[in-house]
Parts: C-alpha cells; sequence; structure tokens
C-alpha cells in the first residue's frame, strides 16, 4: 500500500494536470494493493471548500464519498498510535499538523508516501513512493 497526500487526492481524483505522469503511473501501480487516504485528508479537503481554496463540482461530502469509492482506495483512520507518533516525529519536521499527522501514518503504517510538498520530500524520516 501507499499513502497519498492530501493534495495527490484531489488532483487525482479531480483530473487535473497538477497530477503529474509519474504520480499517476504510481498511484495506477497501486490500485491491486492498495491506496491510503489519511482521514485528515478528508478534513483537509472540506477547510479548503469551507475557506475558498477549493471549487468542487459537487458538495464537499458527496466528493468525499465518490473519492473514497476510486478503486484501491482505503481510508487510513486517524488512530491514538499514529496521533501519538505524529508529535514525536524526529526533527527537522514542519509545523503543519495536517501534514504531521499524514507523515506518521505513513510511518506507522510502514508504507511509502506519494507527495508533491517539497517539505515532505525533503524530511529524510519518511519513505516517499
Amino acid at each position: 500500500m501507499i499513502l497519498i497526500d492530501t493534495h495527490i487526492w484531489i488532483w487525482w481524483v479531480n483530473q487535473t494536470d497538477s497530477l503529474s505522469d509519474k504520480h499517476r503511473r504510481v498511484i495506477e501501480s497501486h490500485e491491486a494493493t492498495g491506496i491510503g487516504v489519511s482521514a485528515i485528508s478528508c478534513w483537509e479537503t472540506s477547510k479548503l471548500v469551507e475557506l475558498g481554496r477549493l471549487k468542487l463540482k459537487t458538495d464537499v461530502e458527496n466528493w468525499i464519498d465518490l473519492a473514497l469509492a476510486y478503486p484501491g482506495v482505503r481510508l487510513v483512520e486517524l488512530t491514538p498510535r499514529i496521533a501519538v507518533e505524529s508529535t514525536r516525529l524526529p526533527p527537522p519536521v514542519h509545523r503543519d499538523p495536517a501534514d504531521q499527522i499524514i507523515i506518521a501514518s505513513a510511518r506507522v503504517l510502514d508504507c511509502p508516501l506519494l507527495t508533491a510538498d517539497e517539505r515532505i520530500l525533503n524530511y529524510p524520516h519518511v519513505k516517499l513512493a
């Protein structure tokens, strides 16, 4: 299984040009083994809509339901272990709590994380896809 960052999930589902061919290939190659989406990504997506930074073609709740039904997608719950791990990440980690939860999820699940976020790409304590 891989875990995909919130922006990758949004780009993939919305079929935007922001999703690179490499990212698309990685996602497609993991449909059989699992494409993890953190529960915090549902919150982040909802906040982006609330703040007017993301426009969807449908209601956010409906969008999330449809996006979680994509082939291979698995919702990764926010467990107590992930919550604690997010507070114990080795430095240097940036201060975004949602990203900390996503990084912690990948670490706890021992799976690679697919992201385009430079801060995460440069973080040496998480496996990348």
